[in-house]
């Protein structure tokens, strides 16, 4: 029995993932992984690796990305909670990185449907613009609190981070791309 190609997904079907062998339907994720994840990004930045200002924010990272992927569970809410953990933890300007975190997740959200379209490389196109408008809110609200010019290594992080998008994309997808079952009968 054929399937017919109205009833086959579209290539870059949002919840498919193209591989070499063909396009395989991704496992549900489970809220924990995706807590897990977050908390540990959030602890790889709260590495004392000293101010450097090019090194890229692996939490705004994964927020973004679990805000594209998962924008029911992982949203604005989630952005501002982690933004005043890293503020506090940081000693910055309270609130500095709540509201780039909060708009961070807000525009991936706003996002998420038509991102999924595209692929890694251009994914990571895509979110680019994201991480240079949180680093720019993040340099202006620090300039006018006073601080000294970080120098233009500061914006360098931005272009890390998607960089990484690919990376981290497909690290953070590896558990759903597991088969649940190999039964040579079952169509998906």
């Amino acid at each position: 029995m054929s399937i017919g190609p109205f009833l086959r997904r579209p290539s870059g079907t949002p919840g498919t993932e193209s591989t070499g062998r063909g396009e395989v339907l991704l496992l549900a994720v489970r809220p924990w992984f995706i807590w897990g994840t977050l908390l540990a990004a959030l602890l790889v930045d709260f590495l004392p690796l000293g101010r450097l200002p090019w090194l890229p924010d692996i939490l705004a990272l994964v927020l973004v990305f679990w805000a594209v992927h998962q924008p029911r569970r992982v949203g604005i809410g989630a952005g501002f909670a982690l933004g005043l953990l890293v503020d506090v933890q940081q000693g910055a300007l309270l609130g500095q990185h709540a509201l780039a975190y909060t708009l961070l997740a807000f525009f991936a959200v706003a996002l998420h449907r038509r991102l999924q379209w595209f692929s890694l490389p251009q994914q990571a196109l895509q979110v680019l613009p994201l991480f240079v408008a949180a680093q720019v809110l993040q340099f202006v609200v620090r300039m006018m609190a006073g601080a000294s010019f970080p120098g233009w290594a500061f914006f360098l992080a931005p272009v890390l981070q998607a960089a990484l998008w690919p990376v981290v994309s497909w690290l953070l997808l590896a558990p759903q791309r597991r088969a649940p079952d190999t039964d040579q009968n079952r169509p998906l």
